[in-house]
């Protein structure tokens, strides 16, 4: 009964603040916690909850970016960088007007295949796609789908289609989630999870000796290649014979090899210590509000999986490395390490749901 009045007065002190459009989502998970069977685990009660929200409640992104199919790579780059964002659906420039969304899009240009391109000189566009046709999700698919496609599926956006215009409706991303989850600071169902400690719930998932890294002295482009060779999204730069950190590199990154003259002329060449300080140093004169410029964030195994959530929303990054007491590093924590510790895929759960994506690539991730 206790427990009951704290929900209850938290979600009328929630709705007597102004909302986000994030924490108005919280509050529906908010509500559908309250009516859950009493026998089910917290994380039961939370997949119950996503299950039964639709993708389309999602708050809708700021606005759609498309790159037209006739884009160059440097145009893709631009658009990607201007816009800060890490990927962009490619719309086909002959698709007629009533064209369905899988002849409307022919794939999706991110970083990471931009990576690709600068370590293989794929010298067309196409090269860079993650797969076409993409996988989409149509508006009516659970908000659990969404958070396992975004987690145990690796995927770092989720295009979401409406059949009815043929068109992409919104675009949720792993940053988007990790804002929600911010926004929804107060709710029962957010603190039952969000009070815990890192290392109660596993995080980070990896000891010392298997962290992915770059050494300060080598070139920046075997950053990424372990990045191209591992999936992942980013590396710490540590210092040379030493475990701590001094900086970050991550895919996005790759834009300052093509965009920033100083680097590009040596981008063969120059270490991955030199690219941080060039790149700091093209910030401070073309964007001084860059994260990149704050420094490498980081913590300790004793912060609670809110304050990480927090401090990964405010200083807009999409990893912490976690140190110990001496400043050396421990592990690292990503945003889809996060979302992975929410929700849990049940068995059977996807059933034959990726069939529809074909033809897919070899080795995709997907």
């Amino acid at each position: 009964m206790a427990s009951l009045q704290l929900r209850r007065e938290s979600s009328m002190d929630q709705q007597e603040s102004p909302r986000s459009p994030e924490a108005k989502l919280g509050m529906k998970v908010e509500d559908l916690w309250g009516v859950q069977e009493p026998k089910l685990s917290p994380n039961e009660k939370l997949n119950a909850c996503f299950e039964s929200i639709p993708v389309s409640a999602f708050p809708l992104a700021p606005q759609g970016i498309e790159i037209k199919s006739d884009a160059s790579l440097a145009e893709a780059v631009q658009i990607l960088a201007q816009n800060k964002i890490l990927s962009a659906p490619v719309v086909d420039v002959n698709a007629p007007e009533d064209a369905t969304w899988i002849d409307r899009y022919i794939g999706i240009v991110e970083f990471a295949g931009i990576a690709i391109w600068i370590l293989q000189q794929v010298r067309d566009i196409s090269g860079t796609f993650r797969w076409a046709p993409f996988l989409a999700l149509q508006k009516s698919n659970s908000f659990l789908t969404m958070l396992l496609l975004l987690s145990k599926y690796k995927m770092k956006s989720v295009p979401v289609v409406d059949l009815g215009d043929g068109k992409i409706n919104n675009i949720i991303t792993q940053s988007a989630v990790i804002h929600m989850l911010a926004e929804c600071t107060g709710f029962h169902w957010f603190e039952s999870w969000g009070t815990k400690k890192l290392s109660e719930i596993g995080l980070p998932t990896m000891s010392p000796k298997e962290i992915i890294k770059v050494h300060e002295d080598q070139p920046v482009l075997q950053a990424f290649k372990l990045m191209r060779k591992n999936r992942i999204g980013g590396v710490p730069v540590v210092e040379s014979g030493g475990k701590k950190a001094i900086g970050n590199i991550s895919l996005r990154d790759v834009q300052f090899l093509l965009t920033a003259p100083e680097i590009y002329r040596d981008y063969r060449s120059i270490t991955a210590k030199n690219f941080l300080i060039a790149v700091k140093n093209y910030l401070e004169k073309h964007d001084k509000r860059s994260p990149m410029l704050s420094g490498t964030v980081t913590c300790k195994r004793d912060k609670t999986i809110k304050e990480l959530i927090q401090t990964l929303d405010s200083e807009k990054i999409h990893r912490m490395y976690v140190v110990d007491d001496e400043g050396n590093l421990e592990g690292v924590i990503t945003l889809r390490d996060i979302i992975s510790r929410l929700v849990h895929e049940p068995h059977g759960y996807f059933g034959d749901f990726f069939d529809g994506v074909l033809p897919l690539p070899e080795n995709c991730r997907v």
